[in-house]
């Protein structure tokens, strides 16, 4: 097996960069009584779509009032959830068609119970899915008009991913796990499934949903870096992830694509994700070297490349979670990615990339605000800046997503409880703060 390692002979914070000075951001409540509200995707006319865990998809009016009905109710074709207790399954994200205003095709992911041709000791199937979502109010979408496009079989119920992004180029971008449990082990080889390139799990797959191909719903991107080629499966764009939570372009500048992916146990990490890059896991978390048989411990070696001798693709920038120890490079538990800010509100971010962390802590409400700002030299850090949340006053919450309008004003969704509890979930906008401030 050839690869390229050298020593670890820096330390781990020389990769992580904290800018002191915190800008001042205040949170508008739009819209609460969710459970978990996992998606905020904009309609026309200032509409939005919130989509919440549980299984319901609901329609936000201007004034931030939600429509008694669901416009979406997958409550019956969810896979097993654990209503209040911690789930990662239920419905997770929704993205509208590019041209949705003509066709109105909606695509979610969500878990469903595990298909019959799946394992018989496996969790769930992750399924992506189309609807149309009709034009008219009250804007009710019948579950039975269900077309599947994928399914992904899971062996654990954790590390779902599911995030989606439509690109510049008109295709669908989705986020894979690496199929759950922890430290990319169990119920796979023993490369782990991250590595692994005859398996969907820790993967970003690219499809082209305008076209299908045989008995499939989709087709292959002819450029796809395993297209026709029998070294990986033919979906796949980008592969070396664990769990991305949070997908997203930049609508301005050169429209790269950020994920946000969650660590182990040592660090969160951020990449701009490229065709045919290989991001690491579980070779690798963040910049540092990995081994599943010591998680709690970076190994002095650093893999540089992956099992075919290709170069490993490095984070822009990294943080290490939270312990009983003060640490100010030590910002959270989980990262929650989000947008490269592009609307006028909230100039000093203009061109950062605006992210939280879930929580510093497990058992209590403790989510953090995050900006990264481009480095001045490409191939240098992203440096991190903490947002100060000046109203309201000792703001406390889980942060479980972003969402950013079609003005390019962001949204962050919120849990008041670490667990699928009904009335906890809530929806904000980042607005500048009071002039008194």
């Amino acid at each position: 097996m050839k690869f390229v390692s050298f020593l670890f002979t820096f330390m781990v914070a020389s990769a992580v960069r904290i800018c002191a000075d915190s800008p001042k951001i205040a949170l508008k409540l739009i819209a609460e009584d969710f459970t978990q509200p996992l998606a905020y995707v904009p309609l026309p006319e200032n509409h939005a779509l919130v989509v919440d865990q549980p299984g319901l998809v609901w329609l936000i009016a201007p004034d931030g009032t939600r429509r008694p009905e669901p416009v979406l109710n997958l409550t019956n074709k969810l896979s097993a959830i654990n209503h209040g207790a911690f789930d990662e399954r239920g419905l997770i994200d929704l993205a509208l068609h590019p041209k949705f205003s003509a066709n109105r095709r909606v695509l979610v992911t969500y878990t469903a119970p595990r298909r019959a041709s799946a394992p018989a000791d496996w969790d769930c199937t992750l399924r992506l899915s189309e609807f149309t979502l009709p034009a008219a109010l009250p804007l009710r979408i019948d579950p039975a008009s269900e077309k599947v496009i994928l399914e992904i079989d899971k062996p654990y119920a954790n590390h779902n991913s599911g995030r989606l992004a439509f690109g510049p180029d008109g295709l669908l971008y989705l986020s894979v796990g690496d199929g759950g449990n922890a430290n990319d082990e169990g119920k796979r080889p023993e490369t782990g499934n991250g590595q692994n390139l005859q398996t969907h799990l820790g993967k970003v797959l690219r499809l082209d949903v305008d076209r299908t191909e045989g008995e499939q719903r989709y087709a292959i991107p002819t450029d796809n870096p395993f297209a026709g080629s029998k070294d990986g499966l033919p979906e796949i764009y980008a592969y070396g992830l664990r769990n991305i939570w949070g997908l997203s372009f930049d609508r301005g500048g050169t429209r790269e694509l950020f994920a946000a992916d969650v660590g182990q146990n040592l660090l969160e990490e951020v990449d701009i994700i490229v065709k045919g890059g290989n991001y690491g896991w579980s070779l690798r978390e963040g910049f540092s070297g990995f081994s599943a048989k010591s998680p709690n411990t970076s190994p002095t070696e650093v893999r540089r490349t992956g099992l075919r001798g290709e170069p490993l693709v490095e984070p822009i920038l990294q943080y290490k979670h939270a312990g009983p120890k003060k640490d100010p490079e030590a910002l959270g538990i989980s990262i929650t990615g989000g947008f490269i800010y592009r609307g006028r509100a909230l100039p000093e971010l203009v061109g950062q990339y605006v992210f939280g962390d879930w929580s510093r802590s497990w058992g209590l409400p403790q989510g953090v605000l995050l900006s990264a700002r481009r480095p001045a030299t490409n191939g240098e850090r992203w440096s991190i800046t903490p947002l100060e949340v000046v109203q309201p006053e000792k703001f406390a919450a889980y942060i479980t997503a972003f969402g950013q309008d079609s003005e390019g004003e962001l949204f962050v969704m919120t849990n008041g409880s670490n667990s699928l509890t009904p009335g906890k979930g809530k929806l904000w906008k980042l607005v500048p703060p009071p002039k008194t401030q």
